[in-house]
């Protein structure tokens, strides 16, 4: 069973008021429904979804619903569920913002079905039973989606959402719209919005794993950058030794750059301040890392002016 099942088995038992269920229910119809001369239709591929649609329906209007499970989706190869209601048809749409009073189809609630946050609260849960989907954190990304075929629903849903702070954004796909959150927090929020607490549960514990992972991954991979640059550096130094006694008689140099050279051969792997250390514990000299590089910038200027010399012979 994927993610986004187990989060609407999980939300299709909770109750709520009135109102609330009243905008669930508005989503709903407004996503799946299809409306004919003598009834309206309603399809769903989740039964726990089509269990919650079918009692609360009932509850508020006490009529009778035909649901059917014989369907099959011909794309998915999945079993659909369809519910029919034949009674009280127009009273019901025009009660929960389907239709108008000149029978019209409309696609965004009346503010009376959405003025209050837990109602929006409610609208956002009937999208997501409906067309919503999330995917499982064990995967490659963190994506939350609603495809939904009508462009003014869309952008309504977007502006519930951003209304929210929950960054979605919309795009075309094909011929539907897709509205969809990015962000690992903001999805952690909406699924404590839907009250999916067990989901969430599991979504904080992987997203926590992953992230500590990531974390350890990127220090892993800082300290071998920081190995092959002090690995760079130590060859460069090395070199420039080496390139120093070429050109001049070492035991002729200064002895502060003498010692840095002697060190540096006999430890050719340090960094400039575990080479400041060990010469500052076996010569009881105190030195610093900065002392070094300057000592090391001196090499290369020495070096450098008996290059020049050399060249104007």
């Amino acid at each position: 069973m994927s993610f986004t099942s187990n989060i609407k088995n999980e939300i299709s038992n909770i109750e709520y008021s009135s109102s609330e269920i009243m905008s669930e229910l508005s989503a709903i119809l407004n996503i799946g429904v299809k409306v004919y001369e003598d009834r309206f239709e309603i399809y769903t591929e989740n039964i726990s979804v089509a269990r919650r649609i079918y009692r609360l329906i009932k509850e508020i209007y006490h009529v009778n619903i035909n649901m059917d499970n014989s369907n099959i989706n011909a794309l998915r190869k999945n079993k659909l569920v369809l519910l029919s209601v034949c009674e009280k048809v127009d009273l019901i749409l025009k009660d929960l913002s389907i239709i108008n009073d000149g029978n019209e189809r409309l696609y965004v609630p009346y503010n009376y079905l959405v003025d209050e946050g837990k109602d929006k609260f409610a609208y956002l849960r009937g999208i997501f039973m409906m067309c919503g989907s999330i995917n499982d954190p064990k995967t490659s990304r963190y994506h939350a989606e609603f495809v939904i075929s009508n462009k003014e629903t869309a952008l309504f849903v977007n502006s519930l959402l951003n209304e929210m702070n929950f960054n979605s954004k919309v795009i075309k796909r094909d011929k539907n719209y897709m509205v969809y959150i990015k962000e690992a927090e903001k999805i952690s929020d909406f699924i404590k919005l839907l009250n999916a607490t067990s989901s969430l549960f599991y979504y904080e514990d992987i997203r926590i794993y992953r992230d500590h992972k990531n974390m350890t991954n990127r220090l892993n991979n800082c300290e071998q950058a920081n190995v092959e640059r002090v690995l760079n550096a130590s060859n460069e130094q090395l070199n420039q030794i080496s390139r120093l006694k070429e050109l001049y008689d070492f035991d002729l140099i200064d002895e502060k750059i003498k010692i840095i050279c002697i060190y540096k051969e006999k430890y050719p792997e340090s960094s400039m301040e575990e080479l400041a250390n060990i010469i500052s514990s076996e010569t009881e000299m105190p030195i610093t890392k900065s002392c070094i590089n300057h000592r090391f910038r001196k090499i290369k200027e020495m070096i450098n002016k008996k290059e020049k010399e050399y060249s104007k012979l």
